[in-house]
């Protein structure tokens, strides 16, 4: 009796409606876990009666990976019963995973549905063939290992393993917004401003068609701001069986109010609705801003066409007690917290993160750089190139609407200084303009020269500079900046990162210069630190005009 009480408490039955609109219910309850390798658990009658019980967000390294030290890097068994009602005949199932890592499969009933590389964006399948009506068995396999083709390969942050981002189930159609492609939204918006000051919208409606004959489509878009109608677009669209297409509607927003950062973040809502003559398929709410951003190397960054000064911090995703496992009220406390430090900009190191920090920073006024994580190592193979460039389109097709991310960034620190480092980088810099020449890329450079060919393959730099901490003198940072100005004048660059080791238990006053290797890291040196760089830099950048 025990035992099928204990099953009985991991099954949370979602009752799915037929409808015609998309349906999505959370599936971050009801799992169970062991954190080891169990392939058989991918069968559906595995007894898993003595496995852990979860809630997602989860990760299995938010004790161990949480001391600087070892932890555990391996396979991590999820499963969770799901009760549905029949599907009706046009009708689609998807799961979908807003984060696992870094190596996740999936089977559902016993079938497997499939596998995912990488460990930091969304992602999804569709799983209608392996589904029933009445009980079902989902096991997924989560595999944080190092995988000689999966970025990162290096770095100094924690790989959290497992389950830490949630995980839902979307009922549509079997026509109409593409849920395969590259784990987007389905509807990507770019604002481009004319001579007129009018905003000029290209908008790419994915969709895709999975029934077994054609499928004669209506895209409807509205865009609304504050409730308001700017703009009405329609147009057709024939899919053969099985075909997947991008669809592109144009139009202009003749006095747009602009998303002009701290002072007035406002946003705009597509509404996008795909539909055929027995009515609505699928709809879609996609906010956006209209912007300018330039980076010119004389005046700095401008939005909007004026001079914007920009300051802040990096930002890890992760979180003493939880690890990577944040949830959306954690997520939005670190933003509050920012508020409050008085940022105008962050960079979000060093992977993709969870889409509740961008709508922060939409909404918030925050500008935002976002980096793929090509961290410290890179593998000269084509595995593991394709598998970066994977990650460059998922990290823009997912954030392209967000008008707070300003550049997209290839990486981070790679040691390596053979020419293959170079050409990756030029590589995954052409995936990223294909992707999306409305914004530039960046590369956040350290350890070699200034003008190393690695550092030239983005259109921006970033520099890691840490003058006065590792070595040199807290001077070193404006010396240094107006020397590179002077050197490559049309070149914009950035302080991506500086810094110095505090610890609240280490007080020394008077402080005298630290020595990072030793471990005594007081804070009032880290105060001292900051207070003469800020200084440096604010200087250097009035020097350059």
């Amino acid at each position: 009796m025990r035992a099928i009480l204990l099953a009985l408490m991991a099954v949370l039955t979602i009752m799915v409606p037929a409808a015609e609109a998309r349906q999505t219910s959370s599936l971050n309850a009801g799992w169970l876990f062991k954190r080891e390798d169990v392939p058989a658990a991918s069968g559906a009658s595995f007894d898993d009666k003595t496995w852990l019980k979860v809630t997602l967000p989860h990760t299995f390294n938010a004790g161990d990976g949480a001391d600087g030290g070892s932890y555990y890097r391996g396979a991590g068994w999820y499963r969770r019963a799901l009760d549905l009602k029949a599907l009706a005949a046009r009708d689609r199932l998807y799961l979908q995973f807003d984060g696992a890592a870094l190596v996740t499969e999936v089977w559902v009933n016993g079938t497997r549905i499939g596998r995912h590389d990488g460990g930091y964006s969304t992602f999804r399948f569709d799983i209608t063939p392996a589904v029933k009506a009445g009980q079902n068995l989902i096991a997924v396999k989560v595999d944080n290992a190092a995988w000689p083709h999966i970025a990162p390969l290096g770095g100094d942050s924690t790989i959290f393993g497992g389950l830490y981002r949630g995980v839902s189930l979307i009922q549509t159609s079997d026509a109409g917004f593409d849920l395969l492609d590259h784990g987007s939204p389905g509807v990507a918006v770019t604002a481009t401003l004319n001579a007129r000051r009018e905003a000029e919208l290209n908008i790419v409606t994915s969709l895709r068609n999975s029934r077994k004959g054609t499928a004669n489509l209506t895209i409807r878009t509205r865009v609304f701001s504050e409730g308001r109608e700017v703009l009405a677009l329609s147009k057709g669209a024939r899919l053969r069986a099985g075909q997947a297409l991008q669809l592109t509607q144009a139009g202009i927003i003749v006095r747009p109010r602009l998303w002009n950062g701290r002072v007035d973040p406002h946003l705009y809502n597509v509404v996008t609705e795909v539909s055929e003559d027995r009515g609505l398929l699928d709809r879609l709410v996609t906010p956006f801003g209209v912007r300018k951003v330039e980076f010119d190397a004389g005046r700095g960054l401008l939005l909007n066409g004026q001079p914007y000064a920009v300051h802040g911090v990096n930002l890890h995703a992760s979180r003493a007690g939880v690890g990577a496992a944040m949830s959306n009220t954690d997520i939005s406390e670190d933003f509050d917290m920012l508020d409050e430090l008085g940022v105008t900009g962050v960079r979000l190191v060093h992977y993709p993160h969870a889409q509740r920090a961008y709508e922060e920073a939409d909404r918030r006024g925050i500008l935002i750089l976002t980096e793929v994580p090509v961290n410290a190592t890179v593998a000269d193979t084509q595995a593991f190139r394709a598998n970066a460039a994977q990650q460059v389109r998922e990290l823009i097709r997912q954030n392209i609407n967000h008008p707070s991310v300003i550049a997209w960034g290839l990486g981070n620190e790679v040691y390596a200084t053979e020419p293959y480092v170079a050409n990756i980088l030029m590589e995954l810099n052409n995936v990223a303009l294909e992707e999306d020449d409305s914004r530039p890329t960046i590369y956040a450079h350290c350890c070699q020269a200034d003008n190393d060919p690695k550092a030239m393959q983005s259109q921006l730099i970033g520099f890691n500079r840490y003058f006065g901490w590792y070595s040199d003198e807290f001077s070193k940072m404006g010396t240094w900046a107006d020397g590179f100005h002077k050197a490559f004048p049309e070149k914009p660059f950035a302080v991506t990162e500086y810094g110095a080791g505090g610890s609240a238990g280490h007080q020394q006053d008077p402080t005298g210069r630290t020595d990072p290797p030793s471990g005594w890291h007081p804070e009032q040196y880290q105060t001292l630190y900051h207070e003469a760089n800020w200084a440096e830099t604010v200087t250097s950048a009035v020097h350059m005009g």
